[in-house]
């Protein structure tokens, strides 16, 4: 933090008392967040007495969203609901003609000029979300619980995104109860679809404006300075009829999202020939003793099934997961199936995907010196017996395009004779590690922990603070604490909760001095 920043003295232990105040009624309030089941769907209607209402992505999702917003009203501050797409949390910063009473606890601090005079009409946006990825399988305890067992809050959200959209809450009111006047607006913005297509936060900003500057409580500690570009597209293969009779696919599927590493993937083949399945059996049996995965094979009436089992993961960290749609490709490229379209396809993925997540067999490996290298998820497998696609989720370096993955792809892709659909393009971000709200956020960081070892980071994954200029993500993952989010229980610590507590409160503080400068 610059000199000036600096001006005015944090003042901790009174924050921290109110904190600690207020920490039951905030583990109460994260745990009614994590009992609604909040993964983003198809849009929903509801008959009002004012008439028919959209809810743009699900019943889950508004009542979530509602019960965050009636919060936030309870807690003494302003909100906003855009259309049910997305809205705020808001506590208005003291106004330009007063902001010599803001600052500080109590109104003491002064020395204001007609500079920071005008601070009060600037914004700073906290940008989080409700929406949550899936449950999937393997949980100690029910995924929308919000159980509390062993220190640790347990839920679908608990880190991903609600424990932390929480934790800012409850320091905005932590802050407010110890006599703290902000000289900026900070408005909480709530997102709700931030796990698939980002429609609600780009339909936010089309009605409200963006804030000068803030970030996203979405990734990890002690700060990111930069995101990787993140893209999907979906590889597809036309199938034509089938004219001679043998091996036939009847269903084939795996993964629940594209930024999730698969953990399950399920094939049911036919042949009128039940030796067959005999073969296949022995050929599972083989290909378990080469590659060491496990096949499941059962008999399904006149059809044979087959699942594979993999580990999830982030689609971002690819390489800490085991994918089970590539284990399941792996063993199908194997066999003789009567379609030759089909069989093109699974030597395709064999070949030029297989169980790599670096893009080096498709010629996308690439990397740099910011960011580090590409990462490749093939997350969604789909089949409808006309086509059939995986949909990929790559992130690639900060100085590099997607135009530089698709060229380096599409040699391969045209050499199958196959089809691309692009679906998303998120451009990279990255701000210099010495700016003033970098080094402000790092000075949050090691006065709350202590650890001086960690730098600015750049990471894969993506998080709102590619929606606006001056916005990087910062928290609530610690280094070193194992990656729950997105996987079979997810939780929080309530010594961590409490913990990202204090640090966004002082960030928030720093953050809305009046002579903080971005």
């Amino acid at each position: 933090m610059d000199q000036e920043n600096n001006a005015v003295e944090y003042p901790r232990e009174q924050v921290e008392k109110c904190i600690e105040e207020n920490m039951d009624e905030a583990i109460q309030t994260l745990k009614s967040l994590i009992s609604i089941k909040s993964v983003a769907g198809s849009a929903e209607r509801e008959n009002t007495p004012d008439g028919v209402v959209v809810y743009p992505f699900g019943k889950g999702v508004q009542n979530v969203f509602e019960t965050a917003l009636a919060k936030g009203q309870d807690l003494g501050f302003e909100t906003c609901d855009v259309d049910h797409y997305g809205g705020h949390i808001e506590w208005k910063g003291m106004p330009a003609d007063r902001s010599d009473e803001a600052g500080s606890p109590g109104g003491e601090h002064d020395g204001q000029t007609e500079e920071t005079g005008k601070a009060a009409g600037e914004t700073l946006g906290v940008l989080a979300h409700l929406d949550v990825v899936p449950e999937g399988e393997g949980w100690e305890h029910e995924p929308f619980s919000g159980d509390i067992e062993d220190g640790y809050i347990w839920g679908r959200g608990s880190i991903d995104d609600k424990g932390p959209l929480t934790a800012v809450l409850y320091a905005m009111k932590s802050l407010k109860d110890a006599g703290y006047v902000p000289a900026k607006n900070i408005r909480l913005i709530i997102g709700l679809d931030e796990e698939t297509n980002w429609d609600g936060m780009e339909y936010y900003f089309r009605h409200m404006p963006k804030p000068d500057y803030g970030f996203s409580p979405d990734a990890d500690f002690p700060v990111l300075n930069g995101e990787k570009g993140i893209m999907s597209f979906k590889i597809a293969a036309k199938l034509k009829r089938d004219t001679v009779k043998g091996l036939e696919l009847r269903k084939l599927s795996g993964g629940t999202a594209v930024n999730m590493v698969p953990a399950q993937a399920r094939a049911v083949v036919n042949d009128q020939d039940p030796a067959i399945y005999d073969r296949i059996r022995d050929m599972a049996d083989n290909y378990e003793m080469t590659t060491g995965h496990a096949l499941g094979i059962h008999k399904m009436g006149k059809s044979l099934e087959i699942t594979a089992k993999g580990k999830s993961a982030h689609g971002s960290m690819p390489e800490q997961g085991v994918n089970a749609v590539s284990i399941l490709i792996g063993f199908l490229g194997q066999l003789n199936f009567v379609n030759e379209d089909l069989c093109r396809f699974f030597d395709f993925y064999n070949d030029c995907i297989g169980m790599t997540t670096d893009g080096s067999k498709i010629g996308i490996a690439m990397a740099d010196e910011q960011s580090g290298a590409l990462t490749m998820n093939p997350g969604l497998l789909e089949y409808d017996g006309q086509a059939v696609s995986v949909k990929c989720d790559v992130r690639y370096p900060v100085t590099k395009s997607s135009d530089d993955v698709y060229d380096g792809m599409m040699p391969f892709i045209d050499k199958y004779s196959l089809g691309i659909l692009k679906c998303e393009d998120r451009a990279p971000i990255y701000l210099d590690p010495d700016s003033p709200m970098i080094k402000t956020f790092m000075d949050c960081y090691r006065d709350a922990t202590g650890d001086t070892e960690h730098r600015p980071i750049v990471i894969g994954g993506g998080t709102y603070a590619r929606t606006c200029d001056n916005v990087v993500a910062f928290g609530a993952m610690f280094p070193g604490d194992p990656q729950l989010e997105h996987q079979p229980n997810e939780r929080i610590s309530l010594d961590r909760f409490s913990q990202i507590m204090r640090i966004y409160a002082e960030a928030i503080y720093r953050l809305t001095q009046p002579d903080f400068s971005f």
